[in-house]
């Protein structure tokens, strides 16, 4: 699958990526094809009413498999950040430290991901203590560690 090249440095402006195929190629199409059939329903009316209500059933099944799809393939790489991370926190935080980090959230854990291994330890136990949500995770890291794969 192609993943466009990220900039040089990433940062919390710019991590967030698009999936061309899918932002500019799939949904549009998906889109359209929904809207063009109820349009062409709603004119058409009663005239072949049955066929036309169909490609409507049809063009609902596309839109929501696409957005279904997708949003397996999110799940599966935020579970496999939930390893990654877990692994990199029994590697890097002391024993304390690591069984209070079971208590994050995935959203905070897959925040965490971009802080650096030396600032990592103290982001845990900031966001603990704050309740930060993972914006606020992002906007305080100061060394990020990029994340090209994820989309």
């Amino acid at each position: 699958m192609y993943h466009p090249p990220m900039p040089a440095t990433q940062s919390f402006k710019s991590h967030a990526r698009f999936d061309p195929f899918f932002h500019f190629f799939l949904s549009p199409i998906a889109l359209t094809n929904l809207i063009l059939s109820i349009t062409y329903t709603i004119r058409q009316w009663p005239i072949h009413s049955r066929s036309h209500l169909w490609w409507i059933v049809m063009s609902l099944f596309f839109f929501v498999a696409i957005f279904k799809i997708r949003t397996y393939a999110l799940q599966n790489q935020d579970r496999i950040i939930r390893l990654e991370e877990r692994l990199r926190y029994a590697t890097l935080l002391d024993p304390a430290t690591n069984q209070q980090a079971l208590s994050l959230t995935l959203r905070q854990i897959i925040a965490l991901r971009f802080a650096s291994d030396s600032e990592l330890p103290n982001l845990i136990s900031r966001t603990l203590a704050e309740s930060l949500e993972p914006k606020q995770i992002k906007q305080a890291i100061t060394a990020w560690r990029p994340d090209e794969t994820r989309i």
